[in-house]
């Protein structure tokens, strides 16, 4: 570093161009009299007395004004720097008291140039998440995401975790607990995608998150009308020919969801242990253009591919079946047209 760039650093702590000139000039002499020190800086002696008495109160030299003539020594920069230090760290709890979160605001489509950028954003988009993640990641970055993972399950949002690469099927289970709903690898490296709510989605090349000199770059976006598209992309082409390794625990129940897939999921882990459970849905018959309707009964069958064994008839399929006084009506979610009744709410019970 040359002399420039270390006076640009020792104004951040609030020297003055002739403060920075007479500090490094006791420095270089470690220790010297005020004549000598003014002739080095170029100042008045009068000057190196005053600005000394400052520096001395900031812990930058010492002044000897019991000695004749008076001398001023350079204190040793570690202790400088770790009295700085103290200093900062003091300030932090009562900076972070009077700082005030304002939620970053995402762009409608935004190329990201970093990784840390990418995964703070994921982190971000974590923390936004609703009612349902899909998720696919090296396993390399399972431990710095983690935490996040978990708040996030613990909200009881949905999240499907996917792993790619070589090393994803020796993932420890128990690294897996808790980290999502259900996970799976896959031993080719896929690039890495999130997306949430089916609203905001973000695409990352696999290299630019494992490779350190990767020139890649990340696609963000917030699109209603594109990040189903990358939904049905995970849904249809990457998590069915992935290897389960982990499903969590069955959610408490009656328990109403806003995510209809999330609804088909836990069904689906009920059913799988014998339960019998009973459904109440809000929404509207398939092509009506009538007001919300409710339907309600128990369900007998459920058409999904998120959790082993698979029971849909083609990838993107989830729905359910409920007797409603003796009729079967399939359920879809939103946008459904193959079943008989779009939900926007499913209300499950287990069966007394």
């Amino acid at each position: 570093m040359d002399e420039r760039g270390l006076g640009d650093l020792l104004e951040q702590f609030g020297l003055s161009e002739k403060e920075i000139d007479t500090y490094l000039a006791i420095l270089e002499r470690g220790e010297a009299k005020a004549s000598e020190i003014a002739a080095e800086a170029d100042v008045s002696k009068r000057y190196v007395y005053s600005i000394s008495e400052e520096l001395d109160e900031r812990g930058f030299v010492e002044v000897k004004d019991h000695e004749v003539p008076t001398k001023i020594r350079a204190v040793p920069p570690e202790d400088v720097i770790e009295k700085l230090s103290g200093t900062l760290e003091t300030m932090e709890p009562e900076l972070e008291q009077r700082f005030t979160s304002t939620e970053e605001d995402i762009k409608q489509f935004e190329v990201i140039k970093s990784r840390s950028t990418v995964l703070k954003r994921i982190e971000t988009l974590l923390e936004r998440a609703e009612e349902e993640v899909t998720l696919i990641l090296p396993p390399s970055l399972l431990s710095a995401l983690r935490s996040k993972l978990v708040e996030t399950v613990d909200r009881n949002v949905m999240v499907l975790l996917l792993l790619s690469g070589p090393e994803a099927e020796e993932t420890p289970v128990e690294e897996l607990d808790g980290v999502a709903s259900a996970v799976r690898s896959w031993q080719a490296r896929a690039p890495a995608i999130i997306t949430v709510d089916a609203q905001f989605g973000l695409i990352a090349p696999n290299e630019m998150l494992t490779a350190s000199n990767s020139d890649a770059n990340a696609i963000s976006l917030v699109q209603r009308q594109l990040v189903p598209v990358i939904v049905g992309s995970f849904l249809g082409n990457y998590w069915p020919i992935a290897k389960e390794l982990y499903v969590g625990q069955e959610t408490e129940l009656p328990r109403t969801f806003t995510s209809f897939r999330h609804a088909v999921l836990q069904a689906a882990l009920r059913m799988n242990q014998g339960e019998e459970l009973t459904a109440t849905v809000k929404g509207r018959t398939v092509s009506s253009e009538d007001g919300l309707e409710t339907l309600e009964g128990e369900v007998v069958s459920v058409r999904q591919g998120l959790v082993k064994p698979a029971t849909n008839s083609f990838p993107v399929e989830s729905a359910f079946t409920v007797d409603a006084d003796g009729e079967p009506v399939s359920v879809g979610g939103s946008g459904a047209f193959i079943e008989d009744f779009e939900a926007e709410t499913v209300r499950l019970s287990v069966e007394s």
